[in-house]
């Protein structure tokens, strides 16, 4: 089965912006939004300031993503603890993010029989202990792609 995958840390705010989030981490995101922003794409606009460590490396399980996110967050974990206490006081948070397509067919995939299995995953105990830490939810959407170029 056609499986794309990533994985993301995110610290969120609608009041607090991703430049600011990044002065008190010490830390470049990977990725970042920025709540009511007039670009013409995407058309949709963020409803909150978003700060992010990705990874997106394909042919990983989702519990190495999240490793290698970890690996780089965590000498930062009392930084993100006291800047993810500041952000809940104004609804703001953190958030690891797994997002899964299954049977997308539309991307490239690695010959089936070298592809590792990508089905299987665990969050050991230094992921919980992070999540725990920093007060991040955990957050995973999946999407079955298949039938999705009739709806094309």
């Amino acid at each position: 089965m056609p499986l794309r995958q990533y994985a993301y840390f995110a610290l969120f705010s609608q009041h607090v912006s991703a430049d600011d989030m990044t002065f008190q981490l010490g830390m470049m995101p990977d990725e970042v939004t920025v709540r009511g922003s007039r670009f013409h794409e995407p058309t949709a606009v963020p409803v909150n300031h978003s700060w992010m460590v990705v990874c997106r490396e394909p042919g990983l399980r989702v519990d190495e993503q999240i490793t290698r996110i970890l690996d780089r967050l965590q000498p930062h974990t009392d930084r993100i603890c006291d800047l993810t206490g500041q952000l809940a006081r104004t609804g703001g948070g953190a958030v690891l993010q797994i997002v899964r397509y299954f049977n997308d067919t539309d991307q490239a995939h690695p010959d089936a029989a070298d592809a590792p299995s990508l089905l299987g995953w665990h969050l050991d105990r230094k992921v919980l202990d992070f999540l725990s830490a920093t007060g991040a939810e955990l957050d995973i959407d999946e999407y079955d792609m298949a039938g999705a170029e009739d709806a094309r």
